[in-house]
């Protein structure tokens, strides 16, 4: 008997993969995305464009039927995904797969929380969706990699459909038939572009990829046939999206090499190319002490400079991914959360004034994705230079717990809901529901 096609087979393992088969690690590393994702979400929640997004959501919503993060609407399950994926992605804050720069939990997580609510499905089996449906959406990553990103589509949405489609074609219980229909349903779907990072649009995509996966499954849950190769057809979705997909690393070892595993949490609200220069610029303010800033310089990888140099950014949806800026509220302020992308950090004088210390970005060929350096020249004509070569957040310096529930706390108003957060995601693969962290 021939090999199943990688459509079939990633539907196959979907659908099939026992809980027990996920090792205890990759389950502690959901729980970690998960934990990263709410603190996210709950951080954009009071951003004043997501209060404009739900304001839509809730406009158009039928039966209220799943709660959205930080005690939002009520709404229909799949605008609840929607919502829910959005406010997670909003600032740049969740999680990023090492090899591709996928944000798998938005996407995946925004579809399955919403849809295990509806159908109350327990917490084993949501965290086994979840964890199944970033696995799929991490290897597809991997397939279109890095020819896909170059050529402008925004994976998180592309892929993270693909994703949610599966995993929520596991929650409904669907064979692995009509979870290849689901995936064919997904990229039908499954859209969004580089060239709206820096606006609320990327955060559209990344709703869209979780909903469309919802109304994937959905459709198939209900007969709606789809296509039996989606992916790797003749025009099957990964031959359009790249020139050259890895077809048969799709399946490669499904089940004992895990992609999903090299999914790191984030420590700020930015690109995760600008980690190692807050790093730098926070350790920096340390040794600065009073001395005053004549000019800055950041050196890192051709991809820093092709991502964020942004010399013009001003609004704060660009502030995520705006060298120029994060280097400055890094230095001005000592930190570097939500507040420092928010609006009152664009006009803030003091990050204006050292924005105009940043001479040009520079390539040094010697440091990776996770490394930068930044350079300060003092105005009584030291000089101050830190590099980081692994920054916080990346494969070999992974965020810690504490890192974490510490990141989760900082966005709650309210310590006691802070702490029953916690408690709540310390058990959510096997007492309490996903539902119980919306606040609701």
């Amino acid at each position: 008997m021939s090999a199943p096609s990688p459509s079939a087979a990633l539907a196959r393992f979907a659908a099939e993969t026992p809980t027990g088969a996920i090792p205890p690690a990759l389950r502690d590393l959901a729980r970690r995305s998960v934990t990263s994702a709410l603190a996210a979400g709950i951080a954009g929640r009071r951003d004043p464009d997501a209060a404009a997004m739900l304001r839509v959501l809730t406009r158009l919503s039928g039966p209220a039927r799943a709660g959205v993060i930080a005690g939002g609407p009520r709404l229909d399950v799949t605008r609840a995904a929607f919502a829910n994926a959005m406010l997670c992605n909003l600032l740049d804050f969740d999680d990023t797969h090492a090899p591709t720069i996928l944000h798998p939990t938005a996407p995946v997580l925004g579809a399955v929380m919403a849809l295990a609510e509806d159908l109350g499905t327990p917490p084993a089996e949501a965290m086994t969706a979840f964890t199944l449906g970033c696995e799929m959406a991490c290897r597809l990553a991997d397939a279109v990699s890095p020819e896909h990103y170059r050529r402008g589509w925004h994976i998180t949405a592309t892929t993270g459909a693909l994703g949610a489609a599966l995993a929520a074609a596991r929650l409904l219980g669907l064979d692995a038939r009509r979870s290849l229909w689901a995936l064919g349903h997904a990229t039908a779907q499954a859209s969004g572009t580089v060239e709206t990072l820096g606006t609320m649009a990327k955060s559209t995509g990344v709703g869209n990829a979780a909903q469309a996966g919802v109304l994937a499954a959905l459709l198939a849950a209900e007969g709606v046939a789809g296509p039996d190769s989606p992916l790797e057809g003749p025009r099957g979705y990964l031959r359009l999206v790249t020139d050259q997909p890895d077809l048969e690393g799709l399946a490669r070892d499904l089940g004992q090499d895990w992609s999903f595993a090299r999914n790191m949490p984030k420590p700020y609200p930015c690109g995760v190319v600008l980690n190692p220069v807050i790093e730098a610029a926070l350790a920096l303010r340390v040794d600065l002490g009073a001395a005053a800033i004549a000019r800055i310089e950041i050196a890192g990888c051709q991809l820093l400079l092709d991502r964020t140099d942004r010399p013009l950014a001003r609004l704060p949806r660009d502030l995520q991914v705006c060298a120029q800026h994060c280097v400055s509220a890094a230095l001005a302020r000592g930190r570097f959360g939500p507040a420092e992308v928010d609006a009152e950090a664009a006009g803030d004088p003091q990050i204006a004034a050292l924005r105009t210390r940043v001479g040009p970005m520079i390539v040094d060929p010697g440091l990776t994705v996770d490394g930068a350096r930044v350079t300060l020249w003092l105005e009584d004509g030291r000089s101050l230079s830190r590099t980081i070569i692994e920054a916080e957040g990346s494969p070999r310096r992974p965020l810690s717990d504490a890192a974490l529930a510490a990141k989760l706390r900082a966005q709650c108003s309210d310590p006691a809901e802070a702490e029953a957060l916690l408690t709540a995601l310390a058990g959510i693969w096997t007492d309490v529901p996903l539902s119980a962290l919306t606040g609701r």
